[in-house]
């Protein structure tokens, strides 16, 4: 049998160029999260927002949104706790409030984003992490530079997280999307007993990178209109579901086949009491 990748996508974004169709309502994103469910994909990233597109302290929209999704799919759900530096530790947990939330990303670190700084301290990081566990949330540590494989494993040791890592790359004055820097990080990530490695790539312009990380033994990959709109043929997609089935060709054409929910959850360790 050949090895199954979890196809991840994350399909809310804001500043689209005209042809991209992005609903922002419960409704709209929960209907192209099935399509992409029933296509192939295993797992969902979803920030907590509001009708506009806003980062929010309110779970309306994510609760309605999650119970539309679960009502036709069995989709893994990943909350974020990202979101901008001046919002509080709590504010940026909330989707860990949620029954439905299996998954949760993990910043572990802080980096230059554009012109200013995404701050993520330890003591914040711990914080959440220790709410995830709390929670049975499995943490999908999101990994933006080499030191923080460092903290990843800190975090490790602890029993605050296990070896489920994330390869953040491409944020402008941060580690760049290139094939070095993937041999680089990929080779110290594996270096942690049973790690769980995936790539999710800032501003996605093509597939070559996406190609590369399933070459170097990915066991994630994500797509979404949160990353990137181009096609692999260059052209620009006209919904989340063409990014989908983009990643889902490459996939196969390469020899691996897809991870169904069911296997992503026994890949990732999700407990059977977060199976909801």
């Amino acid at each position: 049998m050949s090895k199954p990748i979890i196809l991840a996508v994350a399909p809310v974004a804001h500043d689209l160029p005209k042809g991209c169709k992005c609903g922002l309502s419960a409704e709209a994103v929960a209907r192209d999260v099935i399509a992409c469910a029933k296509a192939g994909a295993a797992m969902v990233h979803l920030h907590v927002r509001d009708n506009e597109g806003h980062l929010s302290e309110d779970l309306t929209i994510y609760d309605e949104t999650l119970s539309l999704i679960r009502a036709e799919s069995d989709i893994l759900i990943q909350g974020s706790t990202g979101g901008a530096s001046d919002l509080t530790c709590e504010q940026r947990c909330v989707a860990l409030k949620h029954p439905l939330t299996q998954v949760a990303s993990l910043n572990v670190g802080s980096i230059n984003f554009d012109d200013g700084v995404y701050i993520n301290t330890l003591p914040e990081i711990r914080y959440w992490a220790k709410r995830m566990v709390e929670e049975e949330i499995i943490p999908e540590m999101e990994i933006f530079d080499l030191s923080m494989v460092d903290t990843a494993k800190r975090l490790i040791a602890e029993n605050l997280a296990k070896p489920v890592m994330a390869l953040a790359l491409g944020f402008e004055n941060a580690l760049q999307a290139n094939r070095h820097n993937i041999d680089l990080m990929f080779a110290e990530m594996r270096t942690i007993p049973g790690s769980v490695v995936g790539l999710c790539q800032h501003d996605m312009k093509n597939f070559d990178l996406f190609r590369y990380a399933l070459e170097k033994g990915a066991d994630v990959v994500r797509v979404g209109f949160e990353d990137g709109y181009t096609r692999d043929d260059g052209t620009t997609a006209a919904t989340n579901l063409d990014l989908v089935n983009d990643g889902i060709r490459i996939i196969r054409e390469m020899g691996f086949e897809l991870a169904t929910p069911a296997q992503a959850r026994e890949m990732l360790g999700i407990p059977k009491e977060r199976n909801a």
